[in-house]
C-alpha cells in the first residue's frame, strides 16, 4: 500500500503543479505606437494595416492576444482631424458588430475625459457559432481607439472582459 502511495505522489504533485500554470497570465503593456497602457491576459502581438472607415483610409495598429479562443485587442489610428476621429469611433463599432451579425444588447456613453466614448455589448454568430463582443470605443483629439474582447459567447467571461477593458488608460 505504501509503495502505491509513494508512486502516486509524483503523479499527484505533477497534476497539482500543472494547475498552477495560469491560463490568464496578465501583464502590463505600454504601446510604442499610441499613448495608452493596458493589461493583456497573454503576450500580445502587434500588426498595422490600412483600412477604409466609411471612406476614410487610415492605418490601424492592432495589438492583440488570444486566450482559450477569446481575442483581447486594442486598435488605434489617427484621423486627419477630431471630427473624423469621432466618426471613426462609430465606424469601427458598426464594422465589428456587423462582422459577427450581432445585435447590440447594451450601448452607453463611457467615462468622461475623451471627446467621444462608447461601451457596447453585442451577441451574434460567426461560422455558425454564437459570438459575444464587448467593446470600448473612444476618440481623443485626432486619435481613436477600440478596446475589445470577442469570442464564442460561452467563453467570454465578464470578469476577464471587465478586467481588460477597465485597465485601458490613456497616457
Amino acid at each position: 500500500m505504501q509503495k502505491r502511495l509513494f508512486c502516486a505522489l509524483p503523479f499527484a504533485a505533477a497534476l497539482f503543479l500543472s494547475g498552477c500554470n495560469p491560463t490568464y497570465n496578465w501583464r502590463d503593456y505600454s504601446s510604442t505606437d499610441a499613448p495608452y497602457r493596458i493589461m493583456f491576459p497573454a503576450k500580445p502581438a502587434t500588426h498595422t494595416r490600412s483600412v477604409d472607415l466609411d471612406g476614410m483610409q487610415v492605418d490601424i495598429t492592432m495589438t492583440a492576444a488570444e486566450v482559450e479562443g477569446v481575442i483581447f485587442a486594442v486598435g488605434t489610428g489617427v484621423a486627419p482631424d477630431a471630427v473624423r476621429a469621432r466618426a471613426a469611433v462609430g465606424a469601427m463599432k458598426t464594422a465589428l458588430v456587423r462582422n459577427i451579425g450581432a445585435k447590440v444588447e447594451r450601448e452607453s456613453a463611457a467615462a468622461a475625459g475623451s471627446d467621444t466614448a462608447v461601451e457596447v455589448d453585442a451577441v451574434g454568430t460567426a461560422n455558425g457559432q454564437p459570438m459575444k463582443l464587448r467593446g470600448h470605443f473612444e476618440a481623443h483629439g485626432t486619435r481613436f481607439y477600440q478596446v475589445i474582447v470577442m469570442g464564442k459567447a460561452n467563453a467570454v467571461s465578464s470578469e476577464h472582459s471587465d478586467q481588460f477593458i477597465s485597465s485601458f488608460k490613456l497616457l
